[in-house]
């Protein structure tokens, strides 16, 4: 069945009582620089690592970058990554989702023991090493 406009790769589904048809999009590719969602999970949903990052923390990296760039921090996908918003203040990462100028992942909370899912912008990232 076709609706109104029909563009390729596009389905209209039949409309409810007093609603119009609404299209179902096909399954789209994943974008350059994303990463596949892991088995076991929902699309866009990866796991918390299982266990606690490593007890050592990397020294600071002595180079200067201007800006993190996102096909340097996707190398870090899925491993344990010390993020430094300044030279004093840092933490430890688990990224599991680089996009164009942010990153999502788990924060580990050194106080409640455990991980915690937050997005970063790229531009408040000043240093980063990934284990």
């Amino acid at each position: 069945m076709q609706g109104p406009q029909s563009f390729p790769g596009m389905q209209w589904f039949p409309s409810m009582p007093g609603f119009p048809a609404s299209p179902s999009f096909p399954q789209q590719p994943n974008f350059p620089g994303q990463q596949p969602s892991r088995p076991g999970n929902p699309a866009g949903q990866a796991a918390a690592p299982t266990s606690p990052p490593p007890n050592q923390i990397p020294s600071y990296p002595e180079f200067q970058t201007f800006a993190v760039d996102p096909g340097a921090i996707a190398g870090c996908l899925y491993r344990f990554t010390y993020v430094w918003t300044s030279r004093r203040n840092g933490f430890w990462f688990y990224p599991t989702f680089v996009g164009r100028q942010s990153v999502a992942g788990f924060q580990w909370n050194p106080r409640r023991f455990r991980w915690e899912y937050i997005g970063i912008d790229l531009q408040r990232i000043d240093q980063f090493r990934c284990v």
